[in-house]
């Protein structure tokens, strides 16, 4: 594991051969709601010896429906982000849209992510790299591996090394996603780890409801691969009542079903490594 990932870690007790876990809610929805999946997702590692990182959006720029909910406020969400991870000592991260977005963020979390969809553009990626946190940077999905070589290089002449990248599927027609496996290895490559998002990769973006649909029975499916594969870390959006989530509940995991899921890919994580 990269050494600045180990010292988010400094405070947890973990098995130095297990992949790390960034999960949490969509959006920040309510402190209570943070409260929740923290001491149950950060429990539930806790006993299995798995690296965590809180996640939550502090707002939700890309949104299919102008009426969708976007969050409680940037300061707000922050605010309760940080909150959350200083009361139960876990690094945390949220995404950032906007250049001008990037040094607010990061006087409240740890990881700044880049949204898939905003890969390429250089002023976000060079703002988020002079602040010095580590930044995950999403695959686009309309461009290969390979050329996420150039949104680590605009990160790195920041002075900046501290860099992940996040496979989360690749637009396959109007209306679905794929996941290429291949990208794992590819991106490991270019010298930074690679996170799968197992949440992401399964939406149906641009229906014509205004709510983006998914598949979230084969979360486990896409977990699975992606450990055998070789990926560093997994990305689980999760909640206690999917059905009910401001954002992103039709490819969220079950907070109850996630327990189960991991035990099975420690097994899995065992037999590759």
């Amino acid at each position: 594991m990269e050494t600045f990932l180990k010292e988010k870690f400094e405070h947890q007790v973990y098995d130095e051969s297990s992949f790390f876990l960034i999960a949490g809610p969509c959006v920040v929805e309510s402190q209570s709601l943070l409260n929740v999946i923290a001491e149950r997702v950060s429990g539930i590692c806790r006993n299995l010896g798995i690296p965590y990182i809180f996640k939550a959006s502090y707002r939700k720029a890309n949104r299919t429906s102008a009426a969708s909910f976007s969050g409680l406020g940037d300061e707000t969400g922050l605010d309760l982000l940080q909150s959350t991870g200083k009361k139960f000592n876990l690094p945390t991260t949220t995404d950032i849209h906007s250049a001008a977005e990037a040094s607010l963020a990061a006087a409240y979390a740890d990881i700044l992510q880049i949204p898939a969809f905003l890969c390429r553009q250089t002023d976000l990626l060079m703002a988020a790299g002079e602040t010095g946190k580590i930044i995950n940077i999403k695959k686009g999905q309309f461009i290969s591996g390979e050329a996420m070589k150039f949104a680590v290089d605009k990160v790195k002449n920041t002075g900046n090394n501290n860099i992940m990248l996040t496979e989360r599927g690749t637009t396959f027609g109007y209306q679905d996603l794929v996941v290429d496996y291949r990208n794992i290895p590819i991106m490991q490559s270019i010298g930074v780890p690679v996170i799968m998002d197992c949440t992401h990769a399964l939406q149906q973006p641009n229906q014509i409801s205004g709510v983006t649909g998914g598949n979230p029975q084969l979360i486990g499916t896409i977990a699975k691969a992606a450990i055998a594969a070789g990926a560093d870390g997994l990305f689980i959006e999760t909640h206690p009542e999917p059905h009910k989530a401001l954002s992103d509940g039709a490819n969220m995991l079950k907070l109850d079903l996630l327990e189960p899921l991991l035990e099975k890919l420690i097994k899995i994580r065992k037999a590759v490594v």
